[in-house]
């Protein structure tokens, strides 16, 4: 006989933390820091943490922010590049 689980409800009391697209805006980096964040990256990839470390007074979550918010901009201006190159 096969078991199945139930799927349990999450309560409202589980918080879950939503970004919000106005707090990624207020994140910036000197060109050192974006430069160590750019060689580190190609180093050992998305480990934010290991990167965190080698960036004085800065936390994971802040450079995975601040990663993704600068990739995803570049990539939506090679998008609109390439679109009005044909």
């Amino acid at each position: 006989m096969e078991r199945r689980r139930k799927k349990q409800r999450r309560s409202s009391d589980d918080s879950e933390e939503e970004v919000n697209s106005v707090e990624w805006q207020s994140i910036s980096m000197t060109e050192q820091e974006e430069d160590l964040i750019c060689r580190m990256y190609r180093l050992v990839g998305d480990r934010w943490d290991l990167i965190a470390g080698r960036v004085p007074g800065r936390k994971p979550e802040e450079i995975e922010r601040f990663w993704i918010m600068r990739h995803h901009q570049e990539s939506r201006r090679r998008s609109s590049f390439a679109s009005h190159a044909k």
